[in-house]
């Protein structure tokens, strides 16, 4: 586990990543990453593009166009 601190960046707010968690995420300077809620108070860091953050899109695709059949399945 790594603690970070959030670090005024001009108006905002922001974290800095050390270089061994940009190494795991596969990611440096100028990439992009998204941040996904797991549904438990937590967030998943995933590099932009990958098969999580694909897999992720065609879920939340599903649940918005499919709503009944979704709340169906979930019983």
């Amino acid at each position: 586990m790594h603690q970070l601190k959030i670090t005024a960046i001009g108006n905002s707010a922001g974290i800095i990543l050390p270089k061994e968690l940009l190494a795991r995420l596969g990611v440096e300077k100028g990439d992009s990453i998204e941040l996904h809620d797991d549904g438990q108070g937590g967030l998943r860091i995933v590099k932009s593009g990958d098969a999580y953050a694909a897999a992720m899109a065609a879920g939340l695709d599903c649940f918005e166009r499919y709503p009944q059949t979704m709340a169906d399945l979930a019983k």
